[in-house]
């Protein structure tokens, strides 16, 4: 199986007004693959949106992810909103999927509703751009080489961007969130000054996330971060490390964004840390 990312390099034009692709997106991705193990994964909570194509085939089978059986479909071309919770995949045989990675609110310049509309949801393309997104993969498909095909959906995202209005008090927020993950919603949002209930509507219509979930999901993503590359780990000290008030509380945090106890994450992990493989 083959998982390559690309960065995005290019603006619309040259002048300041016009910011680069990389201020909104993190990164495009693509995996490909034949007579790969055939299985269901869960994907865990990453507190941003993605936009996946599926250039296997023109639809993407959509999972209850208590019983994992299989509830509809959307089109090829699918946007998740930013999720609390997992939601099940399933890994066919031959796959042959790209995806756009937005950073945190960054999906706002593309798509006019308010994340939060989406959150926890999984709905086809077209429903957001009208047509626009069977354009995009017929034009993917025309492409034989992964870097045309990387180039090809980095002008389009550029063609569709909008110079929506951000809130720059959200934008702080991100920020301070980043630098200092252990930064309290409260402390964040006395900064900012507003009142705690016009700063959690703000921060979700451009994240899809309250920001005290946001925080909990991006502590999880530190965790997983930390831990990508043992089969040994200390909890305790990943707990105290990640700003944990105990065992218990990473325990309780963990289990409700993973369904899986810490243990159970290192046994079945996926080829990426968001990833879970499902055991039959």
């Amino acid at each position: 199986m083959i998982y390559q990312t690309y960065q995005p390099r290019l603006a619309r034009s040259a002048t300041p007004k016009e910011p680069p692709l990389s201020q909104f997106i993190e990164f495009l991705w693509m995996r490909e693959g034949d007579n790969l193990p055939q299985s269901q994964s869960r994907l865990l909570p990453i507190g941003s949106m993605e936009l996946v194509v599926n250039l296997h085939e023109d639809k993407i089978p959509l999972f209850d992810c208590h019983s994992r059986a299989l509830i509809g479909s959307t089109n090829g071309s699918m946007l998740c909103g930013a999720h609390s919770q997992g939601f099940i995949i399933n890994n066919e045989r031959k796959i042959s999927v790209m995806g756009v990675h937005f950073k945190p609110g960054g999906s706002a310049s593309f798509f006019a509703l308010p994340a939060g509309e989406l959150h926890n949801q999984r709905v086809s393309l077209d429903e957001l751009w009208q047509g626009r997104a069977t354009e995009l993969r017929d034009r993917l498909l025309e492409e034989s080489t992964w870097e045309a095909r990387f180039l090809v959906l980095e002008r389009f995202l550029l063609m569709v961007m909008q110079p929506l209005a951000r809130y720059s008090a959200v934008d702080f927020a991100l920020r301070e969130f980043d630098r200092s993950p252990a930064s309290t919603v409260s402390a964040v949002t006395d900064k900012v000054g507003f009142s705690a209930r016009h700063f959690n509507k703000i921060f979700r219509d451009q994240v899809g996330l309250t920001p005290k979930l946001f925080c909990r999901i991006r502590r999880l993503q530190q965790v997983l971060d930390l831990i990508s590359s043992k089969n040994q780990v200390d909890w305790t000290d990943i707990a105290i490390t990640c700003g944990y008030f105990d065992q218990a509380h990473f325990i309780h945090d963990f289990r409700m964004f993973t369904n899986c106890t810490p243990t159970e994450y290192l046994v079945q992990r996926g080829f990426h840390p968001c990833h879970v493989v499902l055991l039959d």
